[in-house]
């Protein structure tokens, strides 16, 4: 594993109760209710939080990948993440897509970013080699 030296930035949450529970950050800015997917609970789950955070993240990195290539990124640009809790053999997984929509950008430039951002993620390389990924360009 690569030693990190520069750390930016460390997100801290305090969380109790798992998947029926709570979480806070540290700074007051996250306070949320978890419930259990599917549940009648009011609180949202762990795979929408992934799935906020990798989208978001995702669009950082395509402005990365856009920049290195040259190429303005659309205004209404948007990523739909897609992550599934699924059990298999008794053990549970993840997989999941993003569907990525650059509208105004051809097929191919646009395939180019989402390949370029996906390279670039942190959270595409945590999950790289854990968990299935679909990249899609809407």
């Amino acid at each position: 594993m690569t030693q990190l030296n520069n750390v930016l930035y460390t997100g801290k949450t305090h969380t109790t109760g798992g998947r029926d529970g709570a979480s806070h950050s540290s700074d007051g800015r996250l306070d949320i209710r978890l419930s259990p997917p599917g549940s009648a609970g009011n609180g949202t789950n762990p795979e929408q939080l992934f799935a906020a955070g990798w989208s978001a993240c995702f669009i950082g990195a395509m402005g990365k990948a856009a920049a290195s290539m040259k190429i303005a990124l659309p205004a209404d640009l948007a990523v739909d993440a897609e992550v599934d809790l699924c059990l298999n053999d008794g053990a549970y997984f993840l997989q999941a897509r993003l569907n990525v929509s650059l509208p105004g950008l051809s097929r191919e430039v646009a395939q180019a970013v989402v390949e370029g951002a996906h390279e670039r993620c942190p959270y595409s390389k945590a999950t790289r080699g854990n968990i299935d990924v679909v990249l899609n360009v809407v």
